[in-house]
Formats: C-alpha cells, structure tokens, sequence
C-alpha cells in the first residue's frame, strides 16, 4: 500500500516545491504559541471537525476560569487532548493507538468498543445518503494486519521531508477508508498522521497546524477523501487534492 512509485508522487512533488521554505518558515521555536496550547488547538478543532459546538476561545476561557462542570463537549476536548499526550509520549504502535483510541472516545462510545476494531459494518453517510461502504468486518483484522505491516516497514525508511509529508497523508487517508472503529475515526486518523509525522522529522512536528486548516477548508476536506463508492473501488490516483491539505497547512496566506 505505502509505496513511493505508487498513486501520484511525482505530481505531488511537483505541487509542493517550496514545502521546505514553508517549513522553515514555520514557527517551531514557539515564539508566539507554546506547545501545550497548539496541543489544545488540535483537539479543539479536530473536534469540531466532527461537529463539537465548543470554539477555541470558549474552551480556553473554560479551562482558564473552571467555574462549572465540565459538558460533555468539553470532556471530549478533554480527552483529546489527553490522547495527543499519550501518543507524544509513546511509540508509534498498533497497541498504543488503540489506547489512543480508548482515551479519546470515552465520552461517545462505551466502554466495550472503545480501543477495539468494530465487529459491525460501517457506512459513511452525507447529506444525500449513503456515500461510502467500509471493509466488512469479518475482513477488517486481516486488512489492518496488512496496515501495520506497511506501516512498520514505511517507518524504518529514511524520508525526504516531502515523502514524510506524502505518507503521513496517505496513512491518515488510507485508516479512513479502512474505518476500523465504531467511532472516533476521524479523530484518530489525523492524531496518527501527525504521529506518523513526528516519528519521521522530530515532535516539534506535533505542533503543525494540520487540524485547524482542515476545519477552515472543510467541504474541500471531505470532497477529497471521497475515491470511490466503497473500499473495493477506491482509486488512490486520485488522491493529490487530500495529500496536498497537509502541506498547504503550513503554506504562508
């Protein structure tokens, strides 16, 4: 699956030439904005990606003043957050994702499904109905075996940085589409891809606004991942428009 040849490279490097100036013109040394508050952005807007009602402004003024229990909104920011911390401290591994996944999804599944691949079949649904059929869960073990297969043996290769930033994309496409849990995919898909990120260039790398950048181009996010009707069809040639939003993170307005 993770190959370099493979999908569109070439046109993605072509797209991204100046992703280095981009980098380096970045604000790593946390001049303006500490590392534990663009931690916070990520969950806040990674939330909301998935429909959290609660702004950055208002969480921060939340957990700045704490004078009321916090909503259940609140706590799954909470538990995002916390997530971030746990993968920031720990390898990148199938076991520790799945903790990753049973920290994240206290607050929306129970307790039985959380940190576990669903044993149910999965649909997508839009506006207009169904829009995207994931692999049967009878199929699923088998299909992430092969995931972390490619993704152990992706992450013992050197990488440019522009083939960190391509993988690290396709790797949060491609856990999409598999769609393992019963819910919190999302969510883990764009933690993994700045996990996959930093294991490759360093954790200052966490601190990308990647999440913001997705819920201020949302439509184009979700128009992206859509590469076929279900996962038997799913043509990864025309995947550029999604590999080029992470990039496109850092690129000066």
């Amino acid at each position: 699956m993770f190959q370099l040849n493979h999908f569109c490279y070439p046109a993605y490097q072509n797209q991204v030439p100046h992703l280095a100036e981009w980098v380096q013109g970045f604000d790593f040394a946390n001049q303006t904005i500490d590392f534990a508050h663009r931690v916070v952005s990520s969950a806040v807007f990674s939330s909301q990606i998935e429909g959290n009602t609660v702004d950055l402004n208002s969480y921060l003024n939340w957990k700045h003043y704490q004078k009321t229990k916090p909503s259940k909104q609140i706590q799954e920011i909470n538990d995002l957050i916390s997530a971030y911390q746990y993968t920031q401290d720990n390898p990148l591994t199938e076991k520790n994702l799945l903790k990753t996944h049973q920290i994240l999804s206290a607050q929306f599944l129970i307790r039985s499904k959380r940190g576990k691949y669903r044993q149910e079949p999965m649909g997508v649904f839009g506006e207009s109905g169904l829009v995207y059929v994931a692999v049967e869960p009878e199929k699923l073990a088998e299909n992430m075996s092969l995931f972390w297969q490619d993704l152990a043996i992706l992450s013992q290769k050197k990488l440019s940085l522009s083939e960190a930033f391509y993988f690290a994309s396709l790797v949060h496409l491609r856990f999409v589409h598999l769609h393992p849990f019963a819910d919190g995919n999302g969510r883990t898909a764009r933690l993994l891809e700045k996990w996959f990120l930093a294991n490759c260039l360093g954790k200052d790398f966490w601190k990308i606004p990647s999440e913001k950048y997705y819920y201020q181009h949302l439509s184009a996010y979700y128009q992206s991942l859509n590469l076929g009707v279900n996962f038997y069809e799913l043509n990864y040639a025309r995947s550029l428009d999604f590999l080029l939003l992470l990039p496109h993170s850092l690129k000066p307005n």
